[in-house]
């Protein structure tokens, strides 16, 4: 990329390997600038100028076919999007025009992919609307005549309308106030369920993933640094990355200040040296500082990148974790 003349190169994501199984829902999280948005285009294969793909590759199976999206041809991708590999955007109104009614945006969205003549089409999107318990009458609407959570239920239903076998949700609870949003995850959880698809859900709040997804990512600076299933995330992390954002929770009844993470997220133009949450991390040791440490397979299916992994879990944060968890 090129900065006032000076060209240098950003990896927002960095040698990460990851794979979701059949019917789940994978969770990412991590703070802003963590590389999390830049990882699910990659998924969704909308990497576009001036992002490129170096290396590495994302490969889909449906109906028994694989297919490489990293290096497929804009033809073959068109063939699965919508269909078979789908994704909710962050915000509403990206999705819907405002000055066209909602039926439009099904009709530009699903008409092709479904394949199905103009009558029957607009049978099994109202069919499909009736599943998620919304009214056809929010086809002939404008956007700015529904509420953020019945446009952001509008959005859910548009993506998954083609029932694809693969949904990447990007932050899709973002701005909903918190009865919407338990409406929402629920409505996310349906459709999945409904449809036997996976979904990658992307969102910073530690408490939705507690509530909605089956295995979690955490990632730092461009890099997973911890999976694992998420109830195992919640009672005995082991880095202490993840530690922080799961004490980090509020509790019902506990008003004792929540301790702050030193410092910033690194550059990703000038990561440093070693571990990159070494420069935050409160238990770094000279090690940390030199080499870059592997994501390491553990029992149970986690998997975490730190020399101090096996550092004992605080009993106190362990309780703290299962009572919010309960």
């Amino acid at each position: 990329m090129n900065y006032f003349g000076v060209e240098r190169e950003v990896r927002a994501v960095d040698d990460v390997t990851m794979r979701v199984k059949a019917n789940e829902i994978y969770g990412i999280a991590g703070e802003s600038s963590s590389g999390k948005t830049s990882f699910i285009k990659v998924l969704a294969a909308a990497i576009r100028p001036p992002f490129r793909i170096v290396d590495g590759s994302v490969t889909y199976r449906f109906n028994g076919t694989p297919i490489d999206v990293a290096h497929a041809g804009e033809d073959e991708i068109a063939k699965i999007r919508w269909k078979h590999l789908s994704y909710i955007m962050q915000g509403s109104m990206s999705v819907l025009n405002p000055v066209r009614r909602v039926h439009s945006a099904f009709k530009d969205f699903a008409f092709r992919p479904m394949g199905l003549k103009r009558e029957a089409f607009w049978e099994a999107v109202e069919a499909h609307l009736a599943r998620l318990h919304l009214e056809p009458g929010v086809l002939r609407a404008y956007p700015h005549e529904l509420s953020g959570g019945m446009r952001q239920r509008v959005t859910i239903a548009l993506a998954t309308v083609c029932q694809p076998e693969f949904i990447i949700a990007d932050e899709p609870t973002t701005a909903l106030d918190v009865v919407v949003q338990k409406d929402v995850l629920a409505m996310i959880r349906e459709v999945q369920q409904a449809l036997g698809s996976s979904v990658v859900f992307v969102t910073h709040d530690m408490s939705v993933h507690a509530n909605i997804t089956d295995r979690l990512a955490i990632v730092y600076a461009g890099r997973i640094v911890e999976e694992a299933p998420t109830r195992t995330i919640f009672t005995a992390a082991r880095h202490p990355y993840t530690r922080h954002l799961v004490a980090s929770l509020p509790r019902i009844g506990d008003t004792s200040p929540k301790p702050s993470l030193e410092g910033r997220p690194p550059s990703l133009a000038e990561p440093p040296a070693g571990c990159r949450f070494h420069p935050r991390c409160p238990i770094a040791i000279e090690r940390c500082r030199k080499e870059v440490p592997v994501l390491e397979e553990r029992p149970g299916g986690h998997r975490v990148a730190c020399f101090r992994a096996d550092e004992a879990l605080s009993p106190a944060k362990v309780l703290h974790v299962e009572e919010s968890l309960s």
